[in-house]
């Protein structure tokens, strides 16, 4: 799986958000959020919730996948918050 990154779009885009203010209001470390940035982990169900609880926004409105015809790989797409009045 690969992990496309607009989390960092997304804490820009709530007040310039800092990776360790996320990470501290989601209950992850710092360097969960910058190796989710880099591509170099994926969220568990858990941390990609919390996260976006951070947001304001239904996990499905910040995480969803994209299948791509092979059943060992999938893309996960962090979608940027649409402007929603939640």
């Amino acid at each position: 799986m690969v992990l496309l990154k607009n989390i960092r779009q997304l804490r820009f885009k709530n007040g310039e958000m800092t990776q360790r203010e996320l990470a501290e209001q989601a209950g992850v470390s710092r360097q969960t959020i910058n190796a989710m940035e880099s591509n170099k982990h994926l969220p568990t169900i858990e941390d990609a919730s919390r996260i976006a609880d951070v947001f304001r926004e239904d996990i499905s409105d910040v995480f969803s996948y994209e299948y791509n015809g092979n059943p060992d790989f999938m893309i996960v797409k962090v979608e940027m918050d649409r402007g929603s009045d939640r």
